[in-house]
């Protein structure tokens, strides 16, 4: 039976065989089912004895995320990216739109894929140093992962605005050289030395968003694809199963990114498990919101609280357009009486006044995320679903949209033609108008 026959979410059943578990499960809202399979004892693995909620902020805990009944939530449309890649062709063929002509013009000559070929698969045991206490070190360490990101979206998106194959089976070609290395699945991973587990979230999912869009197009070339889908299948079950650090990477952003290789590599190998793991961050992080769409874990970050509750969404929408893809209403999932667009106006709010967060947070934020467009993706994902203004007029700041592993080429994949049609060339103006009007009346939902 479909989970959505009526067009709305599927409110789950929260019975349970244990009367006490479902009287606790009742009054704290969450549902008492549990997801079986490899990946929910991965998630449970290590728990202690009476496992506590994993911050003051009484998130969801990893115990309580293995519950959840997610198994109305299915792979329905493998071949499905995360957005219709031919009714966007079509658009983009006859656009007269000038932001979109410019980025097609960008893509049309695209890269050698023999330069590309020439990249070392990354083999050895990857150890990245932490970003916060050695942030040259870090950029440096990361650069190859930066390329690893760059070249496969490239590729994607100059396959989008060309059609020309050679760009799609560049692409296949250049991850079956990853594959047949096995590259990627031998990283350092300690509680105190995490860096490595993160930096590869984003390779696995800039990997498997940019393979499927060419994936139904390239023709010949199965036992590549079927080495491409079984590296990716494997490295996203081996990432997800380090479960992370109670109260900090277990359920805070750096979840939802393992959330969105899963949802996503479980649409292209058809790994129900994988898909029901991403579809699970949401459910986790709509029951942690508080009732004004903040997300504890993020808002806990000080006086990058404002960063973080975007960088969330950053990942959130993603991979709820992943979802979406596959037939589920999930923007319209409501957890107790809350859904993400409270996430996205609390989000809006907090840019335009940070006073706005209370005792949250501190009001003096850091403001520095607001001169990088990778971080505003998510909008254009948004927008293309729900006309909001105060979003639009940002998006009119910060255009073209690009993030190299969380979809890259988000304004030429989203946007539509009649939103804009100039770009704003002014770096100071970017930076200063980029918010101006967020408070208007007109622009509240």
């Amino acid at each position: 039976m479909p989970a959505f026959e009526s067009g709305r979410c599927h409110h789950f059943d929260q019975r349970s065989a244990n009367p006490l578990k479902r009287l606790v499960h009742r009054v704290m809202g969450w549902p008492t089912a549990r997801l079986s399979g490899k990946l929910a004892t991965g998630l449970t693995l290590g728990l202690t004895m009476g496992a506590a909620l994993v911050s003051s902020a009484h998130a969801m805990t990893l115990e309580e995320r293995a519950e959840l009944d997610l198994s109305d939530y299915r792979v329905t449309r493998p071949d499905a990216s995360y957005f219709d890649v031919e009714a966007r062709m079509e658009t983009l063929a006859d656009t007269d739109n000038s932001i979109l002509l410019q980025e097609l013009d960008q893509l049309t000559n695209g890269p050698s894929c023999q330069q590309l070929l020439a990249q070392e698969p990354i083999t050895t045991r990857l150890r990245i140093p932490g970003y916060y206490p050695s942030p040259k070190e870090w950029e440096l360490a990361s650069e190859p992962l930066f390329d690893f990101e760059d070249s496969v979206s490239m590729l994607a998106g100059s396959f989008v605005a060309t059609g020309d194959t050679y760009y799609a089976d560049c692409l296949v070609t250049f991850l079956d050289q990853w594959a047949q290395h096995d590259a990627l699945t031998d990283f350092h991973y300690d509680p105190k030395e995490p860096q490595a587990w993160f930096a590869t979230e984003s390779m696995i999912f800039a990997a498997g968003m940019a393979y499927s869009v060419v994936r139904p197009r390239v023709e010949g070339s199965d036992q590549a694809k079927q080495r491409v889908e079984q590296w990716l299948n494997r490295l996203a079950h081996k990432h997800a199963a380090i479960q992370g650090q109670p109260g900090n990477s277990c359920c805070n952003n750096h979840f939802y990114r393992r959330a969105l290789y899963a949802s996503m590599i479980g649409v292209i190998t058809e790994d129900d498990e994988l898909f029901r793991f991403g579809v699970s961050a949401i459910h986790s992080a709509l029951s942690d919101m508080t009732e004004r769409g903040a997300f504890p874990l993020e808002i806990e970050r000080g006086r990058r609280a404002t960063h973080y509750q975007n960088y969330a969404l950053l990942y959130l929408i993603t991979n709820m357009q992943v979802i979406a893809r596959q037939g589920y209403d999930i923007f319209e999932l409501e957890i107790n009486g809350h859904d993400i667009h409270d996430a996205v106006d609390f989000a809006m709010t907090i840019f335009n006044d940070p006073e706005a967060l209370g005792d949250l947070a501190p009001h003096e934020q850091y403001t520095g995320f607001l001169k990088d467009n990778q971080y505003f993706a998510w909008m254009e994902i948004y927008q293309s679903r729900f006309d909001d203004p105060r979003i639009e007029r940002f998006l009119a700041q910060v255009r073209p949209v690009y993030n190299r592993s969380a979809g890259g080429y988000q304004t030429l994949y989203f946007m539509s033609p009649e939103a804009q049609q100039h770009l704003v060339v002014d770096e100071q103006e970017r930076e200063t108008t980029a918010f101006e009007g967020l408070d208007d009346d007109s622009a509240s939902q």
